[in-house]
């Protein structure tokens, strides 16, 4: 059993962590896990967590958190108007599905490729935020429907899966990338956190509930007393990013977030 001493500090870098998700989620309309799954690759190991099962926790665990940022941070952006409702209620369908493949997929590759494919992901993402060319492009004059819309929200549901994310990051590059002005894009996608996370976390607590190796008050591949401490300041800090992200300027939003990006992917590369 841990000592109390020895709790101290991870109990409080969740709870850093946790305000720091928050704000971010609510800043970008991203569920916070970009900033969660390498806070708590760092963290875990101190509860005790077994290296071949270190990713898969974080990101279930990040999962879980998620559902509850993601709802603090729609609410407040939905009293800015910034929310599109119809691409949620359409989109929603497909993204559960993809998220449930995602989870499968998940519990067949082992922790370094999972940390490997969050990191190429978020470096992937990044390009969009921080090169003009590429995030000034608009494809379409709407969201997509039929089957493209039906292949792009099931993707972003299975990658949002593995990478323990809300889908926030796709779900505002889809958006600008077809119209969309960039804080009402972000806006919508933190309203697809919770559609993403609530079948994406029970699904890695079902993939997780025979392994060993993992740390006290986990079920399955989620924490319970981890999660529980990012969730308390997350949810408080959401409003605050929200407040922020409306007082800055789009291209300086994007700037901010790419270079976020740059930094968590190439951590997650080193360390997978």
């Amino acid at each position: 059993m841990i000592g109390d001493t020895a709790l101290l500090l991870p109990f409080l870098a969740l709870l850093a962590a946790g305000a720091a998700a928050g704000f971010a989620g609510g800043l970008f309309g991203i569920g916070g896990g970009f900033v969660v799954v390498p806070a708590l690759v760092l963290i875990l190991p101190l509860l005790g967590t077994a290296p071949e099962q270190l990713t898969h926790v974080a990101v279930g665990t990040s999962l879980a958190t998620i559902i509850f940022t993601s709802l603090r941070s729609v609410v407040s952006h939905a009293r800015r108007d910034a929310v599109d409702r119809s691409v949620l209620r359409s989109w929603a369908p497909w993204v559960v599905g993809g998220t449930v493949l995602g989870a499968v997929v998940a519990d067949h590759v082992s922790s370094a490729t999972l940390a490997l494919i969050f990191g190429v992901g978020v470096l992937g993402f990044a390009i969009h935020f921080l090169v003009p060319k590429v995030h000034d492009r608009q494809l379409l004059e709407a969201m997509p429907g039929g089957a493209a819309r039906a292949s792009l929200a099931s993707g972003l549901g299975l990658l949002s899966a593995l990478l323990g994310i809300g889908g926030g990051t796709i779900t505002t590059v889809t958006m600008t990338m077809c119209g969309t002005p960039i804080h009402r894009a972000i806006g919508t996608a933190s309203g697809m956190g919770a559609i993403i996370a609530v079948p994406a976390s029970l699904g890695f607590m079902l993939i997780g509930l025979d392994e060993t190796g993992l740390p006290w008050g986990s079920l399955g591949y989620v924490n319970l007393p981890a999660a529980a401490a990012v969730i308390v300041t997350s949810v408080l800090c959401a409003p605050l990013g929200v407040a922020v992200a409306h007082k800055l300027s789009p291209k300086l939003l994007r700037t901010v977030f790419g270079l976020y990006l740059v930094f968590v992917g190439v951590t997650m590369i080193t360390n997978s």
